[in-house]
């Protein structure tokens, strides 16, 4: 069961869980995929999330239909002449017609489809064929209502178009069967009443809520993006009353309560590359990226490739860039040092009614003190964890200081003020940040922290703490991005030239428990000595071989499995920087009231 208290969030003010202004929500939809009359009758969120916000994800099942489907998507062949249409008789027959990939719309019905095959006779009799990658089902419908209400949509439209069309069928690829669809009146009203559905759902301009416990979750491409079961326990969580004990932190979870199902992997299989040799090219060969450098050539497959990062000089060809961004592979630019630079991605999420909200909430200043609050708070109590946990002795009134700046923070009645009170957390932190040094034969103590400094930094400890920042801005960024927030359009971090706002804001909680981790781990390891690092005038860096270690020591980091502390189950730290950008969106649409801050203990 999950712990008792899901890390102190600071509820929005009472006015976010509104529905949004009408000139916010999406244009209803004169057409309705009958792909999307499918969804609406098998999950209503599915479908919404899919269609009006424009999310998407793959998973094998998704990348085994597109398989199935990989001929029936090649338009050709022949629809057969309409019933009734002249003919010329010298070229009529009574040979089998079939067409590929037949695009129809209707107005009257308020449907468009693009059928797999139709079947069709010299008569005009036509049977649209719908493919599916599983198996068929022992039903005696022969499949389930939203095959069916599918297949159903193709047949009207059909039959609009002037042909004679009595049934449907349904292709099931592992099975190798072909299962006939009738059309009967209770599934045409059903059909129709899905296109009334779909049309409502879009002019309420509201999510959905989840599934509760479903089934249906299991194997859901969407579940990273749905969070079906975190959104439940975080409603009943705020359903909760508060005992009145604390105003700003958030109720207790039910101790019936399991925690959420396991719907994805913990890791994600595919992992960043890093490019860092000086005047190097990376080039496109096959499904594989070739990286050539002075030294050597290396190549790395496309699919197990997350994120490109490019440090310094670094050339990369159009043709690998495409097939990047056609694949939705983030290109990152670094100066050689380390700075951050931009990125390039491919079109931007379709997701338009989100970044609208967030253009609306940024601008609310009760919004923003409100979700800077929770920010800062878990950094401060993160920062106090990390003190506790290496800091031996760790004095008490260091710890209480802490936690007095926390429960300011809380109720901080300006920005101007939670950024003093901050800024005052950050000091008393980072004053005691030496003490956490504990490496082997004295190497500690040649690390030595008296002040934070950047841009430059002016010792090994700023150098490394000013990397990992790097890093970590990089990733919250590309988490952001995928959701389909502006990165640029923070609440803590107000709007600036060339800033990522956001990104910095979500960070501040992470700061601590990774960044900082990372130092601690390769100065108290060994991983980097003194002897690392290159001083001209002002400015200190990492050299190359000791940037490359500590570059490994931060992705391991991300890579490292943590217990989350609201949901219960293990997940990487960087599946966490995407469920905190997901409920951060969430929170933005107003289907959460507050957003639970990750906090460890």
């Amino acid at each position: 069961m999950p712990p008792s208290d899901p890390a102190g969030a600071v509820p929005l003010p009472a006015a976010r869980a509104k529905p949004l202004p009408t000139r916010l929500l999406p244009t209803p939809p004169a057409l309705v995929p009958a792909r999307m009359l499918n969804e609406v009758t098998y999950c209503e969120r599915l479908m919404y999330l899919e269609w009006v916000q424009g999310e998407f994800a793959d998973n094998e099942f998704t990348v085994e239909g597109r398989l199935v489907h990989r001929r029936a998507d090649e338009p050709g062949g022949a629809l057969p002449p309409k019933p009734g249409t002249p003919r010329d008789d010298a070229g009529a027959d009574d040979r089998p017609y079939q067409a590929r990939s037949v695009w129809l719309s209707s107005e009257a019905l308020g449907i468009t489809a693009k059928i797999d095959v139709v079947d069709g006779e010299a008569d005009g009799r036509v049977v649209p064929i719908e493919y599916k990658r599983g198996a068929a089902p022992e039903l005696p419908e022969g499949a389930y209502l939203p095959e069916r209400v599918q297949v159903c949509a193709q047949v009207l439209l059909l039959r609009a178009a002037g042909y004679t069309c009595d049934e449907g069928a349904l292709y099931f690829a592992a099975s190798r069967k072909r299962v006939t669809v009738a059309i009967t009146e209770e599934l045409v009203a059903a059909t129709l009443a899905a296109v009334t559905r779909a049309k409502a759902l879009v002019e309420a301009g509201t999510l959905p809520p989840p599934l509760e416990n479903s089934p249906k979750c299991q194997g859901c491409s969407l579940s990273l993006i749905c969070l079906p079961d975190e959104t439940n326990m975080l409603h009943r969580l705020e359903a909760v009353p508060s005992d009145g004990a604390d105003a700003a932190e958030a109720p207790a979870a039910p101790e019936a309560d399991d925690g959420p199902r396991r719907l994805y992997p913990s890791r994600d299989d595919a992992v960043p590359l890093y490019v860092r040799a000086q005047f190097g090219k990376v080039g496109l060969s096959g499904e594989r990226l070739k990286v050539w450098t002075k030294d050597a050539t290396e190549e790395v497959r496309l699919g197990n490739t997350s994120q490109v990062s490019l440090f310094g000089n670094i050339q990369v060809s159009t043709q690998a860039i495409r097939e990047l961004t056609e694949r939705g592979i983030p290109l990152l630019y670094f100066s050689h040092g380390g700075w951050f630079w931009g990125r390039t991605v491919g079109m931007d999420p379709k997701n338009v009614q989100l970044r609208m909200a967030q253009y609306k909430a940024v601008t609310t200043p009760e919004v923003c003190l409100a979700m800077s609050r929770g920010f800062v708070v878990a950094k401060v109590k993160n920062c106090r964890t990390m003190l506790r946990r290496n800091l031996e002795p760790a004095p008490p009134s260091l710890l209480d200081e802490l936690a007095f700046l926390a429960r300011k923070a809380m109720t901080a009645p300006a920005l101007d003020t939670l950024l003093g009170l901050e800024g005052t957390a950050a000091k008393t932190y980072f004053q005691a940040f030496s003490g956490m040094f504990r490496a082997p034969d004295g190497i500690g103590e040649s690390f030595d922290l008296s002040g934070r400094n950047r841009r430059p930094p002016r010792d090994p400890v700023n150098a490394m703490l000013s990397f990992a920042y790097s890093l970590l801005v990089k990733d919250v960024t590309l988490a952001l991005t995928a959701v389909g927030l502006d990165p640029m359009l923070g609440f803590f971090h107000q709007p600036h030239f060339g800033r990522p706002s956001l990104a910095l804001d979500m960070m501040e909680e992470m700061r601590p428990i990774i960044a900082d981790s990372v130092v601690l781990t390769c100065v108290n390891t060994g991983v980097v000595s003194p002897r690392d690092f290159d001083s001209a005038g002002d400015r200190c860096n990492l050299k190359n071989h000791a940037r490359r270690a500590f570059i490994l020591a931060y992705e391991r980091r991300m890579d490292q499995l943590v217990t989350h502390p609201v949901f219960g189950y293990r997940v990487s730290y960087r599946r966490v920087l995407e469920v905190q950008a997901r409920l951060l969106s969430r929170v933005i649409l107003g289907e959460l009231d507050r957003l639970p801050p990750f906090r460890t203990r």
